[in-house]
């Protein structure tokens, strides 16, 4: 379907875009890269939780070069839009041409980090191609974290030059990343004995853009749950009686949320009552996301309860819960600027029978800032009576502006295309502060075509910087030996 150049970069795209891999499901794509190992007579190894590396011999004559890693993981972030029916476990991702872009329909579009695999798989495929000794690194669970790369053993790579694939900016150069933590919070609460003879209703918030957690939170988007925290509250504060049974928004804890929803009961001219408030704050909140995220809405529709309303003193400590739990930009480096330091995201809320549970992840590209913003949403929790756990959480990549690998991908991008290309650091989670604390000495820099909105249904790659990303890494590798 997709007749693009590089032809082979496409081809392999959309084959992995038929096998479905969300996180910890990626053994199919794993056969893949390995089919095509096979298919070039190619040495190849699968380590206990499924990673894999391809060994590449050198093209002749450059056999003595310094052997290079090319790195990508091989699954993905897995969302869709509510009314989308699609399942991730056995449905096949459905690309399509929209202008100048490739997109999925009302799915994420896994080109993060799809692309970045294919790249790696097409070099095989090029009959002048000149390059050192390669080693392409296939990683696994990148997206839930970086669990494929945390158990990386000392051998299973060689190189200690390293060109990760997974950047989403054509023309910028990485040299550095944030590292992160999950801080997850569960709150007992207690259900009414008596059953609410009041309809069912469910207050919806949608329409919003999400995007990456790391990525996209200096930009100010809508969080559905925190947007629904605040509706709930506007419904209180305006006299509505309602009884709450559940809240449940987002999926993803490197995804900002785009849809969130309650189920609750009120009477019929309460619900009129509430109707009429939600459309108010509609208003307020597109005016507050004008220019960032105005699609967003908020509607009063029929809901269904599959338990009884929580007790009143356990909904007004959910309401208050929900409505101290932080999200967003905590502060900018003072070293790079436009950089952001520190962020945390109000990730999911999931309600059960007699839990509430919150899930919040943090990012920091320096350590105890992260700890820090781990530590100030964990006494939110323990401060609303929730148990609270951390994740071990992973390490951010330093900025290496010495780096000899860095010094000749300038010199390359310059020769290629007339300008310098943009160093930057990324305030989000990459494989190469785990890889580099794995193998000491590697010296990394990570690149990629452009990629916008990932890890939400408007993903989407921009074809010719896809062809201009994978011209820079051939010209790279040839001159790297």
């Amino acid at each position: 379907m997709l007749k693009l150049e590089p032809r082979k970069v496409w081809e392999h795209f959309e084959n992995l875009c038929a096998i479905p891999r969300p996180s910890g499901h990626e053994k199919a794509a794993g056969d893949y890269v390995i089919s095509v190992a096979k298919a070039h007579n190619l040495p190849w190894e699968r380590d206990r939780v499924g990673n894999i590396v391809v060994r590449v011999p050198a093209s002749p004559g450059k056999e003595k070069s310094p052997t290079v890693v090319l790195q990508g993981h091989t699954d993905m972030v897995c969302e869709k839009n509510r009314e989308v029916k699609h399942d991730f476990l056995k449905d096949p991702i459905r690309p399509r041409i929209e202008g100048e872009v490739v997109k999925a329909s009302g799915t994420t579009l896994g080109a993060d980090n799809g692309i970045g695999v294919a790249m790696a798989l097409a070099l095989l495929d090029e009959p002048k191609a000149v390059h050192g000794p390669l080693e392409l690194l296939f990683t696994i669970d990148e997206e839930t974290g970086l669990n494929g790369a945390n158990n990386l053993e000392p051998a299973f790579v060689k190189g200690r030059i390293l060109l990760n694939l997974d950047t989403e900016e054509d023309g910028q150069l990485y040299v550095g990343c944030a590292g992160g933590k999950d801080t997850e919070m569960v709150l007992p609460v207690k259900r009414s004995l008596e059953a609410d003879p009041r309809p069912v209703r469910a207050v919806v918030v949608k329409g919003l853009r999400g995007g990456h957690s790391g990525g996209d939170i200096h930009e100010g988007r809508g969080n559905a749950n925190r947007i629904l925290a605040r509706a709930l509250s506007v419904l209180e504060e305006g006299g509505i009686s309602f009884a709450l049974v559940s809240v449940s928004g987002g999926s993803k804890r490197n995804a900002i949320p785009r849809e969130a929803f309650a189920v609750l009961h009120l009477d019929a001219a309460a619900a009129k009552k509430a109707a009429s408030l939600l459309a108010a704050f509609e208003k307020t909140v597109r005016a507050e996301l004008k220019g960032v995220d105005e699609g967003v809405s908020l509607a009063l529709e029929k809901g269904k309860a599959p338990w009884p309303p929580l007790a009143a003193a356990s909904q007004k400590k959910v309401l208050h819960f929900l409505g101290a739990v932080p999200h967003g930009l905590i502060s900018y480096s003072r070293e790079i600027h436009g950089l952001v330091e520190t962020s945390t995201n109000f990730a999911i809320v999931e309600t059960a029978e007699k839990t509430l549970s919150v899930f919040t992840s943090q990012r920091s590209s320096v350590e105890s800032q992260r700890d820090w913003a781990a530590w100030w949403v964990a006494n939110v929790g323990r401060l609303a009576g929730a148990k609270v756990r951390h994740s071990f959480g992973y390490p951010g990549w330093q900025p290496n502006l010495d780096s000899r690998v860095l010094a000749q991908a300038k010199k390359t991008y310059r020769r290629l295309f007339k300008q310098d290309p943009l160093v930057k650091a990324i305030h989000a989670g990459l494989e190469c502060g785990i890889i580099g604390s794995k193998y000491p000495g590697m010296d990394m820099v990570s690149l990629g075509p452009t990629i916008r909105n990932a890890h939400s249904p408007d993903e989407e790659v921009h074809i010719a910087s896809v062809g201009s990303t994978y011209r820079f890494l051939l010209e790279l590798l040839k001159d790297l030996c």
